[in-house]
């Protein structure tokens, strides 16, 4: 078992070892990267935060869904419990039935159709191409890049990085949106279509339940978004 989390692998192997990890503290003690970090590697008094600048590195795995996935907060799910997450959270719905069924709004429409039809894109591009920022830009963006990675529909592909003339990169890292099947693919992401949404609520509940002893039944729930 992982105790410590002291580089990206350290990280990457605890996200597979436990199927869920949150990035910051929460109301689940112990259930965070934050508490398994040591204190000066969280933050050295320098500005530098090594796990925050290893979440793309752990992304870049391809092992593991990065993005706001638990309490709308950022945190890793392994692909092998995130196809029943997605099952879970999508209810059954691909987004574009969601949207035929009147459940997501033109806003969500609009950035999931434009992430999709790009592959990628980083959080300026994607304000940009749909009109957020600036005095008369759309205002919500926010809210609704959170509610389409909640519902498992976009996730953070990678995070880019300014450079400097000698091509070492420096400030914070900007977020790269996809989708989880342009990632790993349509039949990866779906995998637990062939169960129903309750179904894949019992299989993650009862893997919580042993993963998180201490959790009660109505913090498991919430952590789920159910």
């Amino acid at each position: 078992m992982i105790n410590e989390i002291r580089s990206p692998e350290d990280m990457e192997a605890l996200v597979q070892e436990w199927g869920f990890l949150p990035f910051f503290k929460n109301e689940i003690r112990g259930f965070s990267i934050e508490e398994h970090t040591p204190p000066e590697l969280w933050y050295d008094g320098d500005g530098e935060w090594a796990p925050w600048d290893w979440k793309g590195p752990v992304a870049r795995m391809g092992t593991c869904v990065y993005g706001k996935l638990f309490w709308k907060k950022a945190g890793f799910v392994s692909m092998e419990w995130f196809p029943d997450l997605a099952n879970l959270r999508r209810d059954g719905y691909d987004f574009d039935a969601r949207f035929d069924d009147e459940l997501a709004s033109y806003k969500d429409k609009e950035i999931f159709d434009t992430v999709q039809r790009h592959g990628s894109l980083q959080t300026g591009q994607l304000k940009k191409l749909c009109g957020y920022g600036g005095k008369d830009g759309k205002k919500g963006f926010e809210t609704v890049i959170t509610r389409l990675q909640m519902q498992t529909y976009i996730t953070v592909a990678d995070f880019d990085y300014a450079t400097d003339r000698h091509g070492n990169t420096y400030g914070w890292g900007i977020a790269r949106y996809s989708t989880p099947e342009a990632i790993f693919g349509y039949e990866a992401v779906t995998a637990a279509y062939c169960r129903t949404p309750e179904q894949s609520r019992r299989r993650l509940t009862a893997h919580l339940e042993k993963l998180l002893p201490h959790a009660g039944e109505k913090q498991i729930a919430k952590l789920l978004n159910i």
